[in-house]
């Protein structure tokens, strides 16, 4: 397969796979103490992992503002130091935040707002510019985000980004966003159990790649999770929002593993495992998508660095997965 993708129409060259840094940000909460990150986490263990992802080849990294409040960047930007520039780095912007508290506080859909955030982000990454950077309000006013689109625009004319994203399950909204320029992906949900043929078909009309959030399905495609076996408190799993699928306040939904167990031949087909086998999915359905699994570890970043070489699933694999599934 080949190993690389570029994002879009923005001619920067990403490594097929990407890493997501929502849980190496730590832990942090809603104003009604609601865990918004993965629970604990070692930084030193963090910036090991991101190191021997880019031994490994993995050249994206995706993280946001509101990650641990600002730690996600700073562990990023620790991370890759001298090596930045073999690096492709994303952030988001749109939420606000209190570090001191590690809280999310709300959110900020203005123009004011967007350049406040994008010099922070800066600094904490400790860059001169973002490659990609992607509005985190995934229901941001069409109108509003037109706005923002604008605003992008001038943020690649002043070298500060390269290109533009927006995060976002809603395909006209994302639309939106791909009429400007320097617009080069969207970025939104997939998994092999949770399919998004319009997002990825708006990928095709318009040129832009697929950031695939939770490629994983939150950990459940790991092959590791087991029913009603309880997370750790700073765990967003632990206590699910409405939107997060497959985790009840007792663990892993028992019928969401049954999905995954029903998979797990044809996933681990080939030396994979099931995770790999999950990524090796996304790179069949799609050209253009670009998997961001999250990680805690160097074995994690090794396992998910390794299903590069293992390249998509075959088209027999694809019509198992979609049998099994009843699709």
């Amino acid at each position: 397969m080949e190993t690389t993708r570029v994002l879009g129409r923005s001619g920067i060259e990403v490594s097929a796979l990407g890493f997501g840094c929502w849980a190496i940000g730590g832990e942090w909460q809603d104003a009604d103490g609601q865990p918004l990150g993965w629970g604990k986490v070692d930084d030193e263990e963090s910036v090991r992992a991101i190191r021997r992802a880019l031994d490994l080849g993995v050249t994206f990294f995706d993280t946001a503002d509101v990650y641990g409040t600002g730690h996600s960047e700073r562990v990023l930007g620790r991370a890759l130091g001298k090596r930045r520039d073999d690096a492709v780095v994303a952030t988001k912007w749109g939420n606000v935040f209190d570090e001191d508290t590690r809280t999310l506080t709300g959110s900020d859909d203005s123009p004011e707002h967007a350049r406040r955030a994008l010099t922070a982000s800066l600094r904490r990454l400790g860059t001169d510019r973002i490659d990609l950077y992607q509005l985190h309000i995934a229901d941001a006013d069409p109108a509003r985000a037109a706005e923002l689109r604008d605003v992008c625009e001038e943020f690649v004319r002043e070298g500060l980004i390269r290109a533009y994203a927006w995060s976002t399950d809603d395909p006209e909204r994302a639309a939106v966003f791909a009429r400007g320029e320097h617009c080069a992906a969207v970025q939104h949900m997939a998994n092999v159990l949770q399919d998004a043929p319009e997002m990825f078909a708006l990928g095709e009309e318009t040129g832009l790649a697929s950031v695939i959030r939770s490629p994983l399905a939150m950990g459940l495609l790991s092959g590791r999770r087991r029913a009603h076996r309880p997370l750790e408190a700073g765990d967003i799993r632990s206590r699910p929002p409405f939107w997060l699928q497959g985790f009840d306040d007792s663990g892993a939904d028992p019928a969401w593993l049954a999905r995954v167990d029903a998979l797990r031949d044809v996933l681990t087909s080939d030396g994979r495992t099931p995770a790999q086998g999950a990524l090796a999915w996304l790179w069949a359905r799609s050209p253009r998508a670009v998997p961001i699994p999250g990680f805690r570890s160097v074995a994690q970043a090794e396992e998910n660095a390794g299903a590069l070489e293992k390249g998509p699933l075959g088209g027999e694999q694809m019509a198992e997965v979609e049998r099994i599934l009843g699709r």
